[in-house]
């Protein structure tokens, strides 16, 4: 008996060909050291947890089954992608997981050939992949193309409208249905196996055909009604009939924790023949890992945590969050105000709308991932008298900017929008950044737009919010604390268009949108300790914007920094657009723009990002320098700060 040290399996596979190397009889053995793997990278990193551990097998059986990453892979929604990054070639960095420099939360093109498509946001698999699949047809290509969508991304019509397309053609299209907790499937074992296996078998399929090839013989009512009671009688045993309506053939429901009931049908669907196949896989979420299986959200998000206790490190919150803040102030208001409903896009405990649901439930409204469908339901709302809080992330809202124009803008609807996460939002990264809603709805004729410098302005703007009724409005506000101010119990609305000045200087101003408000601060006091007293602004309203009090910044100083937490083509672009008109750039004021940079910034810490995008006090204080021409005190700062950082 050989006393040498057991090799765990993993630490065998370098790419997905050592997996495939590997005998079937330990593949069980490889899922799970994977999941013991997975748990730990994420105690580190934190993360989306339970989803991960709910594909684990299945991730092991497609990379087994299918030549990846010659055939292409897509998880959707790409948070599930964990365990798939540790066997493709990635493990020795998965602690860097989410982290500035390191791996992304999401499957990501540049990052691994392994990642033929960047899937973030939810419900684009199935067109992504009849695309790649299309292309393959197109060049002549043989290889087999497999999109695994996560069950909360089929609450999306895009899902739909891509099954609808790829029904109708002949294109060759493996979708794996990954059910983790929508109840589509009746409990499954041995039985439901059997039939999977059975009815994805080139036996069967032959069969099927055959049928289809006599029925063509008939008149096309015959032909028709004989292929509906084949589909209905299959849908009676396998609960497949609405895929099958779509023109998918369907296989499950099947045990996506049970490689013995996976492996031979994914053998199956490969080798079949032409056209969309869907395999209805059910797993469970945070599988295998008891405190992911206990709590109520499976671990779906979670920081740093111990992974003997499970318990997450959670920082201690020194002010309530915007989130909150929003959610508390918008129960105040509907308190008095019965027309007040709310909507959220399936993130009721992401944009704070638990909280209101639990008080005000048949005025609360989870309309699941379809931004579209949630933004019209909320103008039909608005037609009806009612006042509709459509709380989004401001990534998400971009899956319904035609609905934010033709349906609420162009009719002047009141629907109001609260815009979570707005700005840079971290370890998620450029596909979860809110950086481009101050440009895309600025630009639309009749909207009021805000953003709060803190807490308490959030307060104001939700109260500002409630009380206009002839147009749409929208706030946005950051992921994260405020900074901990005193809370009055319930907001004041605003002047509509009314900026307010924080402090007042002669040489330079800052007119800050949002929570760079802070950072402006401190740059004016470092200003003022070089002789150059600075006025700082809160300007409040991104649209209509304060001419009065732009005006006045252009006429009294010399210097004029517009801050803002989004892309080019917002804030600053309409105060320079009012400048120009206006003739005070002919008067020699020199305007400096402090916007994102053209690029999308990869995710790390918060600060650092704003960092990189020239938007913390430092940045400020540098461009006021240079707009001023004072070179000698800009080399004189940095070496300052190289010296004593923290102090500078």
């Amino acid at each position: 008996m050989s006393n040498r040290p057991h090799t765990p399996l993993l630490d065998r596979i370098a790419n997905t060909a050592d997996v495939r190397a590997l005998p079937e009889a330990e593949l069980r053995q490889l899922a799970d050291e994977l999941r013991a793997e997975t748990i730990d990278a994420v105690s580190v990193t934190g993360g989306h947890l339970g989803a991960g551990l709910g594909v684990v097998e299945l991730t092991v059986a497609l990379h087994y089954v299918f030549n990846t990453p010659d055939d292409r892979l897509i998880w959707d929604v790409g948070h599930q992608a964990y365990p798939h990054k540790i066997l493709t070639g990635r493990r020795d960095r998965i602690r860097t997981l989410r982290m500035g420099g390191g791996l992304s939360g999401f499957t990501k093109r540049a990052e691994s050939e392994y990642d033929p498509f960047g899937a973030a946001h939810s419900s684009t698999s199935i067109s992504a992949g009849l695309g790649m699949a299309v292309a393959r047809d197109l060049k002549g290509g043989k290889n087999n193309v497999i999109a695994v969508i996560g069950d909360g991304a089929m609450s999306a019509g895009m899902a739909y409208e891509a099954m609808n397309n790829a029904g109708a053609m002949d294109s060759r299209l493996i979708i794996v249905l990954n059910d983790n907790d929508m109840s589509i499937a009746p409990p499954v074992g041995g039985m439901s196996a059997y039939l999977a296996r059975l009815i994805s078998g080139s036996a069967y399929l032959s069969v099927r055909h055959l049928a289809k090839v006599i029925a063509n013989m008939f008149p096309k009512r015959i032909e028709e009604s004989a292929r509906r009671a084949e589909e209905y009688a299959r849908g009676m045993a396998t609960g497949g009939t609405l895929f099958e309506e779509l023109g998918m053939y369907y296989v499950g429901p099947i045990d996506g924790h049970n490689l013995d009931h996976l492996l031979p049908v994914l053998k199956n669907v490969r080798d079949a023949g032409e056209g969309p196949v869907l395999v209805h896989v059910v797993t469970q979420k945070g599988k295998g890992y008891a405190p992911a299986e206990a709590a109520s959200d499976k671990y779906h998000g979670v920081s740093k945590f111990d992974v003997i206790t499970g318990t997450q490190a959670k920082a201690t919150a020194n002010a309530p969050s915007y989130t909150r803040v929003f959610a508390d102030s918008l129960i105040a208001h509907a308190e008095r105000d019965d027309k007040i409903v709310a909507i959220t896009a399936a993130m009721p405990s992401g944009t704070g709308l638990d909280a209101f649901g639990e008080r005000f439930p048949a005025r609360t409204f989870d309309v699941g991932i379809a931004e579209q469908h949630a933004v019209t339901f909320a103008a039909g709302l608005a037609t009806e008298g009612f006042k509709p809080f459509c709380a989004i992330y401001s990534t998400f809202l971009q899956r319904a900017y035609d609905q934010v124009v033709h349906d609420v803008a162009i009719q002047s609807l009141p629907v109001r929008f609260a815009l979570d996460r707005a700005g840079l939002v971290g370890a998620d990264g450029p596909t979860h950044a809110g950086s481009f809603d101050l440009a895309y709805l600025t630009c639309l004729p009749n909207f009021v737009v805000m953003a709060p410098s803190d807490e308490v302005e959030l307060k104001h703007m939700v109260a500002t919010s409630v009380e206009i009724d002839d147009r749409p409005s929208a706030f946005r506000y950051p992921r994260g604390e405020g900074v901990g101010l005193e809370m009055p119990p319930i907001g004041t609305a605003l002047e509509i268009g009314k900026g307010r000045i924080i402090r007042e200087g002669t040489k330079v101003a800052i007119l800050s949108l949002g929570t760079r408000l802070a950072e402006a601060l401190k740059a004016a006091d470092q200003l003022a300790a070089l002789g150059l007293p600075t006025t700082v602004a809160d300007a409040r309203f991104a649209k209509p914007i304060d001419e009065a009090l732009v005006a006045r910044l252009a006429r009294e100083h010399e210097v004029l920094l517009i801050a803002e937490e989004g892309s080019i083509g917002g804030f600053s672009s309409h105060v320079l657009d009012f400048l120009a008109g206006s003739g005070a750039l002919d008067r020699g004021l020199k305007v400096r723009p402090l916007r994102f940079p053209d690029i999308f910034i990869e995710h790390d810490k918060p600060e650092k990002m704003y960092e990189s995008a020239g938007l913390n006090a430092s940045a400020m204080v540098e461009t006021a320098l240079a707009a001023l021409g004072l070179q000698s005190e800009i080399a004189e700062l940095a070496a300052l700060r190289a010296a004593a950082p923290k102090l500078v």
